[in-house]
């Protein structure tokens, strides 16, 4: 009787063949990703001018409705958007339109003078807001 050898096995013998999948550099990626999304979205949360608003004894938390923001300079923002006074009442009655609070919150600088608060709150009546609020900073 001839003695021989067996065929191997499928699979023995193959050298260099590695079943795993490295995943750290998957996971650099994520966190990377990570981190440009939280900068994006702190960059996002910011846009628009940034103004001193004026100190209040009580305040409250108000998060929606329609932001129109004046600067220092007297410069007029609808969410962040510069907008023309002459322009302001139209752009109001559209974003007023599209908003589901009929809410206007006007964020002004301290420096900001009286009769530009009243002629905004003014156009915003007109434009179609129901409420209106100031946004003020808690006094220490």
């Amino acid at each position: 009787m001839a003695v021989g050898r067996l065929p191997e096995a499928a699979g023995e013998g193959d050298d260099g063949i590695v079943a795993e999948i490295n995943i750290t550099p998957l996971t650099d990626i994520f966190l990377v990703l990570l981190i440009i999304f939280m900068l994006t979205s702190t960059a996002l949360i910011e846009a628009g001018p940034r103004v001193r608003l004026p100190e209040a004894a009580e305040t409250t938390s108000e998060s929606q409705g329609v932001v129109v923001t004046v600067d220092s300079a007297g410069r007029i923002f609808l969410e962040g958007n510069e907008v023309a006074p002459a322009e302001l009442a139209g752009v109001l009655r559209g974003a007023l339109a599209g908003s589901s609070s009929k809410r206007l919150v006007l964020e002004g600088d301290r420096k900001m003078v009286l009769g530009e608060v009243v002629h905004i709150l003014d156009e915003a009546r007109q434009a179609g807001a129901e409420e209106v609020a100031i946004a003020a900073e808690r006094g220490s």
